[in-house]
C-alpha cells in the first residue's frame, strides 16, 4: 500500500510537469531562481483560490502581487529542494503527498459538479423565473419594506442629570420650540447627543426596530411633519422629538426582487446537486467499514477512574500542605 502511495505521489508530480511542459509554449516565466521557474499559468491558478468577489481587484495592488509571487517562489524552491532530497520517498511523506493530491482532485470534482449545475440552471431559466414568481406571490410579506420616519430630537443625558432634572430640561426645551424657537438650531445649542452639533439632532429614515423602543413608539406616534412629542424617557435619557417625514410601508414589486430570488434559487440548486453527489458516496451500499479498527481510533476514558485519580491527587496535595511547617 505504501508503495502504491509513493507511485501515486510520483505520478502526480510527473503529471504536473507534463502539463507545464505542454503549456510552456504560450506560457511566460515570471521568476526564475535556483533552477526553478514560476510561470504565469501557476500565478493564475493561485488566483483561482481567491474568493470570486475579491479576485478582480487583487492585481490593483503591487504589494499584493509581489507578496503572492514571493510566496509562490519560496514554495516552489522548497518543493524542489524536497524533491532533490527525495523527501517524498519515505512512507509517511508519500502518504501525505498522495492525500494532498486527493484533496486537490476532490476540489476539482466538486467544482465540476457546481459548474455543471450552474449551466443546467441557466439553461432552464424560464422555468425558474416562473418558480420565482410563485415564491414571490406565496410570501409577499417577506418583501415588505417597513414604515420609516425621519425625525429630529433633543436629548438630555441621564448620566449628567437626575431623572427629574432631565425631564424638566426636556419640558423647557419643548416650550421654547412651541414658542417659536427653531428646533434644529436649539438641538445644536443644548442637545447632549454628541452628533447634534453636526446634524441638528436630525435622524434620517429609520424603521421602528432601529431605535430604542420608547423612542420609536413616540416617534412613530407623531402624525404630521412638525408634530412634537411630550418628553420621552429612553435608555439614553429624556428626548423631545419632532417628526420630519414619514414613509409608509410598501411591498417591493416582483421586478425589484426577481434578481435576488433567482440568485437564491440558483444557489439552492447548485447546493442540492453538490450534496446529491456527496450523499451518494456517504450512502454507498458497497462501502465496507472495519468497525473494530475504527473503534480502536477512539480513546475511551473511565469516568470513575478519572474521579478516583482526581480525589487521590487532591488528598496528596492536602497531606503535603498539612505536613508543611507552619
Amino acid at each position: 500500500m505504501i508503495r502504491n502511495a509513493h507511485c501515486s505521489a510520483l505520478a502526480l508530480i510527473f503529471f504536473a510537469q507534463l502539463v507545464l511542459a505542454q503549456t510552456a509554449v504560450q506560457d511566460t516565466v515570471l521568476v526564475e531562481v535556483e533552477g526553478v521557474k514560476l510561470m504565469k499559468s501557476e500565478y493564475d491558478a493561485e488566483l483561482l483560490k481567491l474568493a470570486p468577489q475579491i479576485r478582480p481587484g487583487f492585481a490593483n495592488s503591487p504589494q499584493r502581487v509581489n507578496d503572492l509571487l514571493n510566496r509562490l517562489v519560496i514554495q516552489k524552491v522548497l518543493a524542489k529542494q524536497a524533491e532533490d532530497r527525495k523527501l517524498a520517498d519515505t512512507p509517511e511523506n508519500a502518504i501525505r503527498v498522495r492525500m494532498e493530491a486527493e484533496r486537490v482532485l476532490a476540489q476539482l470534482r466538486i467544482a465540476e459538479v457546481e459548474e455543471r449545475a450552474a449551466k443546467e440552471f441557466d439553461s432552464r431559466r424560464a422555468q425558474f423565473d416562473a418558480r420565482a414568481r410563485e415564491l414571490y406571490l406565496a410570501d409577499r410579506a417577506k418583501y415588505e419594506t417597513p414604515e420609516r420616519v425621519s425625525a429630529s430630537h433633543i436629548l438630555f443625558d441621564l448620566r449628567r442629570h437626575s431623572k427629574e432634572e432631565g425631564e424638566q430640561l426636556a419640558r423647557e426645551a419643548r416650550a421654547k420650540v412651541l414658542a417659536g424657537a427653531d428646533f434644529n438650531q436649539l438641538a445644536k445649542e443644548i442637545s447632549e447627543d454628541p452628533s447634534a452639533g453636526v446634524n441638528g439632532g436630525r435622524l434620517e429614515n429609520f424603521a421602528r426596530a432601529d431605535m430604542d423602543p420608547a423612542f420609536a413608539d413616540a416617534a412613530f406616534a407623531l402624525k404630521k411633519p412638525g408634530d412634537l412629542s411630550e418628553p420621552v424617557l429612553s435608555k439614553f435619557g429624556w428626548h423631545v422629538i419632532k417628526l420630519e417625514n414619514r414613509t409608509p410601508a410598501s411591498i417591493k414589486s416582483f421586478e425589484e426582487v426577481r434578481g435576488q430570488i433567482i440568485a437564491d434559487l440558483r444557489k439552492k440548486y447548485i447546493d442540492e446537486q453538490r450534496e446529491t453527489v456527496i450523499n451518494k458516496i456517504r450512502g454507498d451500499p458497497s462501502m465496507k467499514i472495519n468497525q473494530e479498527a475504527v473503534d480502536a481510533l477512539v480513546i475511551r476514558t473511565d469516568p470513575e477512574a478519572i474521579k478516583r485519580m482526581t480525589e487521590e491527587a487532591a488528598a496528596k496535595s492536602r497531606a503535603v500542605r498539612e505536613a508543611a511547617p507552619k
